[in-house]
């Protein structure tokens, strides 16, 4: 299993910008398929992007496709999510998670992080 801890969340106006990490440990990180999720308040746990293990394959939603980037890095066992033109209604707690499956449910990632805040100002 992957143990995973997010940083880089915190509080930027609209149309900034901000890049999370996520550090992993664990021997499963480079065959994993991650993935960055996001909550808001009173909302279900939506998919925001994910990258395959080789980092060749990258999916978002349509809500942040052109604005957000997600990369990693196998050698140094962190995924990177650089998200530009920020708007309030990215607001949310981010999370990234490991699967060995992948796509959109998070039924399908097994290791989750803890959470970074990211909260937009208008």
């Amino acid at each position: 299993q992957v143990q995973l801890v997010e940083s880089g969340g915190g509080l930027v106006q609209a149309g900034g910008s901000l890049r999370l990490s996520c550090a992993a440990s664990g021997r499963t990180f480079s065959s994993a398929t991650l993935a960055w999720f996001r909550q808001a308040p009173g909302k279900e746990r939506q998919f925001v992007a994910a990258i395959t293990w080789s980092g060749y394959n990258t999916f978002y939603t349509d809500s942040v496709k052109g604005r957000f980037t997600i990369s990693r890095d196998n050698a140094k066992n962190t995924v990177y999510l650089q998200m530009n033109s920020l708007k309030p209604e990215d607001t949310a707690v981010y999370y990234c998670a490991s699967s060995r499956r992948g796509g959109v449910y998070s039924s399908n990632y097994d290791s989750w992080g803890q959470g970074t805040q990211v909260t937009v100002s208008s």
